[in-house]
């Protein structure tokens, strides 16, 4: 799998112009696709449009992620309106976009996302207030109670100002290392140490009480030390009194993710009591092993399967949703970035053309199958 942290280090650029996304993307060979006889012939545009809405079939939120150019996408829209209920906005509520050299707060492009949700009955899933890649050069000047003040202040502003409306957030993104053994060392654990987490916690609880506040983390479901690192961070912020409430799995994965894995990552977050939600999901067809071109369509099946059923088996109550990490193959940060993949990716639920995939009606019938079967809480 490509490692996520080498694109994020070279997407500044990719971030200053979204509309370039889009058009790095190569084109897939249409010989190549009809020697997959495994595949069913396209059929006519009508059919292909069949799909019943994916979110009047799912017992909880479901999700994508949004960048402000696909408010303007009329593909974009119909999509994101017919078969999901939330959105995350990708990057235009992260420090980067929000807080500006100065110290002040930029609020036109989260603001643009949030009315579109509000005008097509949608709700906004908070994403992120602290993450260890982005400090801003504000805060790289303050130290001490300075830095305390600035730290609380930008929490409580952002949260505050959509607070009622938006209720679920990533808190704090991705805080421990790649390998799995530790915190990761950042500006925030430099300057206020593992403190940085229950602080933002209890800044966040200040800002809405009523909002619903996660810790979002990758890999999960591949490293069992990484998981059990970052649960033992929440134990411990918890036992301090962290206003913590769940915990997001990414899940950007791919369809060789050994069999039962995506199940015991959800078992041990459960385990806590704590909230999860499925927050990033992406199932890439670029897998670690050598295999035909379509083995990895078919395991990307078997893997959708299995996430949904382990979500389903947990307590309704601990349920924050699942989201998946764009709607059209095109719009996926998989075929993005500075390094984009020497082939074309297909992680997500429709095509680059809108066409809903054999992934968007697997999805579909699992969640029908699960929807026949008792809940759970």
């Amino acid at each position: 799998m490509l490692n996520r942290r080498a694109w994020l280090a070279g997407a500044a650029g990719v971030f200053a112009a979204p509309s370039a996304i889009a058009q790095q993307a190569p084109l897939p060979s249409l010989k190549s696709l009809a020697s997959l006889k495994s595949l069913a012939p396209l059929k006519s545009l009508a059919s292909l449009k069949s799909l019943a809405p994916l979110k009047s079939l799912a017992p909880w939120p479901l999700g994508t992620c949004v960048q402000t150019p696909q408010l303007n996408d009329p593909q974009w829209v119909q999509l994101a309106t017919t078969h999901f209920n939330r959105l995350t906005p990708e990057f235009e509520m992260k420090m980067e976009t929000v807080l500006q050299a100065d110290g002040s707060l930029r609020f036109e492009r989260p603001d643009s996302l949030v009315a579109f949700a509000k005008a097509h009955g949608m709700a906004v899933h908070g994403h992120c207030l602290i993450w260890y890649a982005e400090d801003g050069g504000r805060f790289r000047e303050l130290d001490g109670n300075a830095f305390l003040n600035a730290y609380v202040d930008y929490i409580r502003n952002v949260m505050g100002r959509y607070a009622g409306f938006i209720r679920t957030w990533d808190v704090v993104n991705e805080p421990v290392t790649d390998e799995g053994s530790s915190l990761r060392d950042c500006l925030w654990s430099q300057k206020l140490g593992e403190d940085y987490i229950g602080l933002a916690f209890t800044a966040a609880h200040q800002a809405d009480p009523h909002a619903v506040l996660l810790m979002n983390e990758y890999n999960l479901e591949y490293t069992p030390k990484k998981r059990a690192t970052l649960l033992r961070a929440a134990e411990r912020a918890l036992k301090n009194g962290a206003p913590l409430h769940g915990i997001g799995t990414q899940t950007h994965i791919g369809g060789d993710v050994p069999p039962g894995a995506i199940r015991a990552a959800i078992r041990d977050i459960v385990s806590l009591g704590l909230k999860i939600h499925v927050s990033e999901i992406d199932i890439t067809l670029h897998e670690d092993r050598p295999v035909n071109a379509v083995e990895p369509r078919v395991d990307q099946l078997r893997v959708l399967d299995e996430l949904v059923q382990a979500y389903h088996d947990v307590p309704a109550a601990q349920r924050v949703g699942m989201t998946f990490w764009g709607v059209r193959d095109s719009d996926s940060w998989q075929n993005a970035g500075p390094h984009p993949r020497p082939i074309f990716d297909e992680p997500l639920l429709f095509d680059r053309f809108g066409r809903p995939k054999p992934l968007a009606r697997e999805l579909a019938r699992d969640l029908a199958r699960q929807s026949a079967k008792p809940l759970r809480g």
